[in-house]
């Protein structure tokens, strides 16, 4: 099983990844085009993807949505678009990162090791399995999150995030510590946080854009507070 597949239209590209991941003990695929992705990834069942975000007269962001039908498989984007909105579509449609061309090798490769890193990470136990506030109920042993008794799907980092949250319950938790401790990777921006945050408000909260659980601490980062409510 390769540990990482490149997707890009560059053929030149995706080889000297490929290339430069090997020195590192990497196992390396590169396809060029949607489809010849979409085969790739069905075939080799990856540990990581690295995705161009255009793909001639494709989308790398279409080809995510359609690997996340039936893969979780870690997806970092590439691409010389650096608009803060091309880096939300890139997390909205399921991706895990986003870089921006040019970049360095050894900057992807740092990358890669920390997407992996946190896919393979499980949240730390604690003596408290059931977790409830408000009309959410939350097993940590099995991971399911409910809501009004229906299963909400919360993507693994999401979970390790409200968790974080939850287990901090009424103390204030900067950006900087939630990079840390969450994703484990100073490389991540604030913009990558906020797109998370915005996604447990909108699958947890009654009103997204007046959360009771979930608060942002201006300035400086965020709090959940409701335990014991």
């Amino acid at each position: 099983m390769p540990d990482c597949l490149i997707i890009d239209d560059d053929a030149s590209i995706a080889a000297t990844i490929c290339e430069y991941f090997s020195l590192f003990d990497f196992t390396c695929e590169y396809a060029t085009g949607f489809e010849a992705g979409i085969k790739a990834a069905a075939e080799n069942n990856p540990s990581l993807i690295i995705l161009d975000v255009n793909l001639g007269d494709e989308s790398g962001f279409a080809l995510c949505k359609k690997l996340r039908e039936t893969s979780d498989v870690p997806i970092i984007f590439i691409s010389a678009r650096n608009t803060d909105d091309d880096v939300l579509v890139a997390l909205g449609v399921g991706g895990d990162d986003y870089l921006t061309k040019p970049f360095s090798m050894s900057v992807l490769l740092a990358r890669a090791k920390a997407v992996l890193k946190r896919s393979a990470a499980t949240p730390a136990p604690t003596p408290k399995d059931i977790i409830k506030f408000g009309n959410i109920e939350i097993d940590r042993n099995s991971e399911r999150v409910m809501k009004n008794s229906e299963i909400v799907k919360l993507k693994p980092l999401e979970l390790r995030l409200l968790l974080y949250l939850i287990d901090n319950n009424g103390s204030r938790i900067t950006k900087e510590e939630l990079l840390e401790k969450v994703w484990g990777d100073t490389f991540i921006g604030e913009g990558t946080l906020s797109v998370h945050i915005r996604h447990l408000r909108e699958k947890l909260e009654e009103m997204p854009n007046n959360p009771r659980y979930i608060k942002t601490v201006w300035g400086s980062g965020y709090m959940f507070e409701g335990l014991g409510h």
